[in-house]
This record gives C-alpha cells, structure tokens and sequence, in this order.
C-alpha cells in the first residue's frame, strides 16, 4: 500500500503510453512501437534481475519473464529475427545492488500487467487484425491479481524495517523514472519523423 501511494505521482505518465491503445483511431503500427519499446525495457530488467544476488530466492523470476512473448508477438507482427536483434535496449538498466532495490524495479514492471486485460479486450475489438500477436498482453490472463498479490507478500516479508521500504521505495522511483524516459522518448521521435 506504502509503494503504490508513494509513487502515484509516476503512474499516470507511465500508464498514458499503453492506454492510448485504448483509442479507437489506435494503429498496428502503433502497438508494433510500443512493444517494440516495451521489449528494450523488459528484456534488459530481466537481465538485472536474474543477475541480482538471492533475488530469485524470494521470488519465480520466471513465471514473471515477458520479453520472450513481447519477441513472439513482434514476430508475429512481421519483424524478422534480425530486425528484432536489432531493437534498441534500455541502457540504464544495471544488475541491482541488493533484492530489494530489485523489487522496486520489479513492482514497476509488475504494475503494468494490471492495465493488460483492459488493452487486450480493447485491441482485440478495434484491431482485430492484431489479435494473434498479443500473447504479452494475454500472459497474466485469470492470474494477474494473483501475481499482483504475491509480490505483494514478497514485499511485505522483506520490508520489516524502515530502512529495507526506503530501499524497496529508491527502487520503484529510479525504475519509474527509467520506464517513463524510455516509453517516452520513442513516442516523441515517433511523433518527430510522422510531423517531418
């Protein structure tokens, strides 16, 4: 509860990236950027996280591992291989010092998939045409609040002391910060070369 009301201020810019598929006038090659975005953010998170010592001890990083269905539905969406190597990776992205700096940067990433439902009945319905490449957007499909909630008790168990929720908070804020420049800056080039 702490962790979601000490960083609403970052929510709406992040969120406001992937609502915008919620439009009507949303395009293919819209949702093509954004999870070509998506997949230079998750794939090098994933990355830091299993790098990040005894993480994985407190939590299934690979039940929660995306990239590999954010690269199936660009494949699917026509990139080739090549093109998908090609993809520009998230650079800020560092294994973490400590587990708990890393669940901060895991609730960021987490946060996300509560928006997925909504996204995938929304696309399915004005971009029928992408329906058989969605399989991020349909990864949490019946479980997300249950995902949602062991996180939760992952992070209540190791936050007992002030201290390890500072920690814990550093964490969602830098990754919060990294998420909303990465997500962003895309969509203001976009914008550039569509104007030019």
């Amino acid at each position: 509860m702490r962790l979601n009301m000490e960083t609403r201020a970052h929510h709406s810019a992040v969120d406001g990236v992937w609502l915008d598929l919620l439009s009507p006038r949303a395009a293919v090659t819209q949702y093509v950027a954004l999870l070509a975005r998506g997949y230079g953010f998750e794939a090098p998170l994933e990355g830091a996280l299993a790098y990040t010592p005894q993480l994985a001890a407190l939590i299934n990083l690979r039940e929660r591992a995306r990239a590999g269905m954010l690269a199936q539905d660009l494949l699917a969406l026509g990139l080739s291989p090549a093109q998908l190597t090609e993809l520009a990776q998230c650079t800020d992205i560092e294994p973490y010092r400590s587990p708990l700096e890393a669940l901060g940067w895991m609730y960021v990433a987490e946060r996300t998939t509560l928006l997925f439902a909504q996204l995938h009945r929304a696309l399915r319905r004005h971009l029928p045409e992408v329906s058989g490449a969605c399989a991020y957007l349909a990864c949490y499909d019946g479980i997300a609040s249950a995902r949602w909630l062991g996180l939760g008790r992952v992070l209540d168990q190791v936050t007992e002391r002030d201290d390890e929720v500072d920690e814990v908070l550093a964490g969602a804020h830098a990754g919060f910060d990294c998420q909303r420049r990465w997500m962003r800056a895309d969509l203001s080039s976009s914008q550039r070369r569509r104007a030019g």
